[in-house]
């Protein structure tokens, strides 16, 4: 009776075993931690009612996908700040195996090419300002990009529009922020394009986190593939008004329900899918797109989301309804990747080349004002040879834009302070040596002129005198010999 019982217990630890060996969960292969925001409860301009829906639904579906959650709802300024501290302290204790994610829903700005997330307090009465009250993006991204994590997932339902009326020269919509310039595992995701503005919606929640609290609780799906749907669901649903965003630089495989495997690579080319260098050119898409009923083409470049793939699909479908949607969102999308290039290189020759193409854009006046601010950067060049200089460098460094009349060199001053005090000069003018010879006596012994110096006394006369008269600056008498004595010896 023993025996079967043991057997069975045996066969019945085994299978357990195998199971937990092929369908691990997510709990054992990661750690996950997650900071919800909900921005609504705005103090000086008008409430958010689905900013508070929107973080209410995250908290559920990342508790449920095995999220350790932290909620925080119309938080100050110094609130906030201290929110993403703590959390990142979280994060940090957890160990680098951990997931760290944060979802954040209300107002979000940009001043000067910068991102900054808006506290219910802010309360700017100039575009100065909000560097002050709000809390940079870039800060944020930062602070938990320096803690060794598996990965990093940050989500912004904050592309709203401006509400406040003393930033009416701010640019609409959030900047592009390139996660490959940062450090590797990030994923970011916009509501909407960068430069373009979200809707909050009709319903409790915005189209943006309507569609993540449906897609992601897609069994087994990668994270890419995921808002690629998110994508494609949000332009449906707004009529294609608003299209989701991503770029990502993530290094593992990410699935919020389903298996994640640590070291199983990502989907290749999805680090470069939210900007406009892709790997397929506008050649590749249009044979991929060819013969395609509208629809389904459209879907394809949304999908996508880069400039090849929206310049083909114009290019094919021009009589198309959705063509000049589309055209305005290819013209936007080419316009904040010349932004954000002039932004990043921060050069006057940067700014003037955005200019040149987008004078009448919502940014223009922000490119005009940092242009003037490289301009009036100090440089250290003397004044004399300043405004050439300061031309070349702004340049672009190609041969061409070298100047044809060369920069009045600057070394003559340098040179005059040379000559006027070189203080080797002296010593070579007066050497001891070129002295004359004092009146001293050198032949104290000679015997009188008319007998006339023996020959050792002349030779005695020459060692002292050339010895003593030219070496040590003396000699006496022997001055005279040296005038013309020494001569005819």
């Amino acid at each position: 009776m023993r025996r079967p019982v043991f057997s069975n217990l045996l066969l019945a630890s085994g299978l357990l075993a195998l199971t937990q060996l092929v369908t691990p969960t997510d709990a054992a292969a990661e750690a996950r931690l997650a900071l919800v925001i909900g921005q609504s409860a705005y103090r000086t301009v008008p409430e958010l009612p689905n900013a508070a829906n929107d973080a209410k639904g995250m908290t559920e579906l990342l508790g449920s996908a095995g999220f350790t959650v932290t909620t925080a709802a119309n938080l100050a300024q110094t609130e906030m700040r201290a929110a993403i501290s703590d959390f990142a302290g979280k994060v940090s204790a957890s160990g680098p195996d951990t997931v760290a994610l944060v979802f954040y829903a209300g107002h979000g700005l940009q001043i000067d090419g910068e991102n900054y997330l808006v506290p219910v307090d802010l309360d700017p009465k100039r575009e100065a300002d909000i560097p002050l009250q709000g809390v940079r993006l870039n800060d944020m991204l930062n602070t938990l990009g320096a803690l060794p994590t598996r990965a990093r997932i940050f989500m912004l339902d904050a592309c709203r529009n401006n509400p406040f009326p003393a930033l009416s020269g701010a640019g609409h919509g959030l900047a592009i922020v390139d996660t490959k310039a940062g450090a590797p595992g990030t994923f970011i995701s916009y509501s909407t394009s960068p430069g373009a503005e979200a809707e909050d919606g009709n319903g409790l929640d915005s189209p943006y986190t309507t569609a993540v609290l449906t897609v992601a609780k897609q069994p087994n799906l990668p994270i890419e593939e995921m808002f690629k749907r998110i994508r494609v669901a949000v332009a449906q649903s707004t009529d294609g008004r608003q299209i989701p965003w991503e770029s990502s630089s993530l290094t593992t495989d990410f699935r919020f329900f389903g298996e994640s495997g640590g070291s199983t690579p990502a989907i290749p080319g999805a680090s470069a899918m939210a900007l406009a260098g892709g790997t397929r050119s506008v050649a590749d898409w249009r044979k991929t797109l060819q013969g395609k009923p509208a629809m389904v083409a459209y879907e394809l470049v949304i999908t996508e989301d880069t400039v090849e793939a929206y310049q083909a699909y114009i290019e094919l479908y021009a009589q198309d309804t959705r063509t000049p949607r589309l055209r305005t969102v290819l013209e936007r999308r080419r316009q904040m990747l010349a932004w954000e290039r002039a932004t990043a290189i921060n050069t006057r020759a940067s700014f003037e080349a955005y200019l040149a193409n987008w004078d009448n854009s919502d940014l223009a006046a922000t490119a005009r004002r940092l242009l003037l601010r490289v301009q009036n950067r100090n440089y250290t060049v003397p004044l004399a040879a300043a405004a050439t200089p300061v031309a070349v460098a702004m340049a672009p460094t190609c041969p061409c834009s070298t100047p044809a009349t060369p920069a009045t060199p600057v070394p003559p001053v340098i040179k005059k302070r040379v000559e006027e005090t070189p203080p080797k000069r002296k010593v070579v003018e007066t050497p001891p040596k070129r002295r004359p010879p004092s009146e001293q006596v050198v032949y104290e012994r000679a015997p009188p002129p008319d007998r006339g110096p023996p020959p050792e006394a002349v030779m005695q006369g020459i060692g002292i005198g050339v010895g003593i008269g030219l070496g040590m600056g003396m000699g006496g008498r022997g001055g005279d010999h040296n005038s013309g004595g020494y001569r005819r010896y």
